[in-house]
């Protein structure tokens, strides 16, 4: 069973939100976020294309790291943090459209370790929304004793 070990982990993660300055510079956004589980999306614009038009698959890997990753956060105590100790992506579609839509959740949580999942969707027009890409991570849970200055 998946559980918070912080009741305000909704605010922490916002306040972490603020300073993400990559993903600001992205202009992704966080739409939802849940015990588990963050989702976002990005308005696709030039600068997020590869050289035939498509979503660079670099910015597909940032988008399902950046739910993953706060998924785990929602998980671990105040204070806590959490990085990627791995990931995979894997792709299956170009992404052709108007915006992406990614989702992390949180599969097997651990106390040193959270196994994660994401998925990133494109969205062309009224169309329904493309499952693109498919990420799996391991999230690492870090301890403030244990960060190093």
């Amino acid at each position: 069973m998946i559980q918070t070990y912080n009741p305000d982990f909704r605010a922490d993660i916002k306040e972490k939100l603020e300073r993400q300055e990559f993903m600001k510079l992205m202009g992704f956004e966080v739409t939802r976020i849940e015990v588990g589980r963050v989702e976002g999306e990005l308005v696709l614009e030039q600068k997020h294309k590869q050289h035939k038009g498509f979503a660079h698959g670099g910015v597909i890997a940032t988008l399902a790291d950046i739910v993953a990753g706060f998924a785990a956060v929602s998980l671990v105590p105040r204070g806590h943090h959490v990085v990627t100790a791995e990931i995979k992506v894997s792709y299956f579609h170009p992404g052709v459209g108007d915006k992406l839509i990614a989702k992390g959740f949180v599969l097997k949580q651990g106390r040193k370790l959270n196994f994660c999942e994401a998925e990133v969707y494109v969205v062309k027009g009224a169309e329904e929304p493309l499952l693109i890409a498919k990420a799996s991570a391991s999230m690492a849970n870090i301890a403030p004793e244990e960060l190093r200055s």
